[in-house]
Order: C-alpha cells, then sequence, then structure tokens
C-alpha cells in the first residue's frame, strides 16, 4: 500500500448530514411545541411543518404516512384547545400589524390567505382592525407615505414633479385611486393626520375658504 492509500485510509471519515429520526406521536408532538415555542403560527402552517416531518420519516423508516396524518390532527385539536393554536388570534394580531407597515386591506387579506387562513377569520379580523379606524385603506396609505416619504411627507420643491410617482406607488400596493390621490394631494402633515384621524377635512377646501376670509 502507497502513502497516497494509506493516507486516504487514516483520513478522518466525513461525517453525513444525519438522516431524518423515525417518527412516533410524541416525537412530533415535540416537535410542533418546539415550532409553537418559535413562532407564531396558523393550523395550516403547522399542518405543513408537521406533514414535512411525517414524509421525511415515511421515505427513511416506512412510517405510515395516514398514520402520521392522523397524528396531526389529534395534536391540532389539542393544541387549539389548548389555546396554542388559534387561527382567529393570529389572523387579527397580523392584520394590524402589515396595515400600520402600510399594506392595504387587499394585501392583507392576500396574505392572510397565503397563510392558510379561511375567509371567515380573515373578514373577522379586517371587522376587529376597523375598530380602531374609520377607513382601514385611507390609514395604511398615509401610513406607507409616511414610512416611503410621499405626498406630502416630501419637500415641496419636489411634490408636483414626484406626484405621478407617488400616486402609482400607492396602486401599486393596491390602494384606490381615491385614497391614493387624497393622501399625495392632502396639502400638509398637519391636514393628512387630521383625515386620518377620521376628521376627514378637506384640505382643499379648508385652505380655499381660509384664502376668501383673509
Amino acid at each position: 500500500m502507497d502513502d497516497a492509500d494509506k493516507r486516504g485510509e487514516n483520513a478522518p471519515k466525513k461525517v453525513g448530514r444525519r438522516g431524518a429520526r423515525e417518527l412516533t406521536e410524541r416525537r412530533l408532538s415535540n416537535v410542533a411545541l418546539h415550532y409553537l415555542s418559535r413562532y407564531s403560527a396558523t393550523t395550516d402552517s403547522l399542518r405543513k411543518v408537521l406533514m414535512r416531518r411525517v414524509v421525511a420519516s415515511a421515505r427513511a423508516h416506512g412510517t405510515d404516512p395516514e398514520e402520521g396524518a392522523a397524528w396531526i390532527e389529534t395534536l391540532i385539536t389539542k393544541f387549539q384547545t389548548l389555546g396554542y393554536l388559534n387561527d382567529r388570534a393570529y389572523a387579527e394580531n397580523r392584520a394590524r400589524s402589515l396595515l400600520a407597515r402600510g399594506s392595504s386591506s387587499l394585501a392583507v387579506a392576500m396574505k392572510l390567505r397565503e397563510k392558510g387562513l379561511d375567509a371567515d377569520n380573515i373578514e373577522a379580523a379586517l371587522e376587529t382592525a376597523r375598530e380602531d379606524a374609520l377607513d382601514l385603506d385611507l390609514v395604511a396609505a398615509a401610513a406607507l407615505a409616511r414610512r416611503r416619504r410621499l405626498g406630502p411627507y416630501r419637500r415641496d420643491d419636489e411634490r408636483e414633479e414626484r406626484r405621478d410617482r407617488d400616486l402609482a406607488a400607492l396602486a401599486r400596493a393596491g390602494f384606490s385611486y381615491e385614497i391614493a390621490k387624497r393622501i399625495i394631494e392632502a396639502e400638509t402633515v398637519d391636514v393628512l393626520e387630521v383625515m386620518v384621524a377620521g376628521e376627514h377635512v378637506d384640505d382643499r377646501s379648508r385652505y380655499s375658504a381660509d384664502s376668501i376670509h383673509e
């Protein structure tokens, strides 16, 4: 045996990626608890995570996929009963967060559907959000304008030049032309904030009236 062969024989063996562990119902429960302790999850997202584990165990160890799926449904019912899994609460919290960042109600509904939430939970979440705002899209569009420095948040000398781009930015985010126009054409940030507060002041009428009385 030459030196190259000896080196190869004595070289440390590479440790490969550990294969999937064989699942039991108890082990699957531990996986679910670990996931729920780290992430805010919907029923659909947890089901998908657990089913991936079942499929991996089925390929590596012959776990029965139907039995694994039954375990999952039992765990889901258990965690829903204990309050660890609550699609309604998830939808409400996520909707509030997205609206505050400037997502339109259409975009919010789409993102919640992507999480596997049904129409009832989505509509209930938006209804709950409406308790804090008379016009969800107006408030959200104003939040997006503030974040991206659009409309009245721009310097006066660049507002006219950027007007169409700002309108297009709000349109791409899912807001109607009417909402976008109200936001971008608000005379000042103060006027916009009054509108968002639910006062619905028509800034142009307000300023026209002021000029009449001067």
